[in-house]
């Protein structure tokens, strides 16, 4: 099985929908799987934002794509910038999708590291102040 979030080999971490009796229909197949606790993090923390419902890429999305610009033209550069994709040869399209797809993951755990980090931050201030002067 893949990973939800990167597509590598899963390893026992995983999410389903706790809305859903085990006994539902459709139980099975809100079913993840994900290759570490930094990707099962990732995709529970879009799922519970977005109540599973995403059509158009989000501004987190598109800012990882944007992030994909300087390592695909680093690659491309390496390579040569006049030749056209049709004359890369099997490795080097490869390459140039894993240069691509490990940017934006990367881009996109960082960034949900980074709101997990701001929201646990918010709550602990928000307990603070419930608890008061001691």
């Amino acid at each position: 099985m893949k990973c939800a979030v990167c597509t590598r080999q899963a390893k026992g971490y995983g999410w389903f929908d706790p809305r859903l009796k085990s006994s539902h229909a459709v139980h099975d197949l809100t079913r993840w799987v994900f290759c570490s606790r930094r990707c099962q993090n990732a995709f529970s923390t879009l799922m519970n934002k977005t109540e599973g419902q995403m059509i158009d890429p989000s501004e987190m999305e598109n800012k990882a794509m944007v992030t994909c610009l300087r390592p695909l033209g680093e690659y491309v550069g390496s390579i040569g910038m006049e030749r056209p994709l049709a004359s890369y040869s099997r490795e080097e399209v490869l390459t140039l999708i894993e240069v691509v797809v490990t940017a934006y993951q990367d881009s996109m755990a960082i960034e949900h590291e980074y709101m997990a980090a701001r929201d646990k931050a918010f709550l602990q201030d928000r307990l603070t102040v419930q608890r008061g002067p001691k």
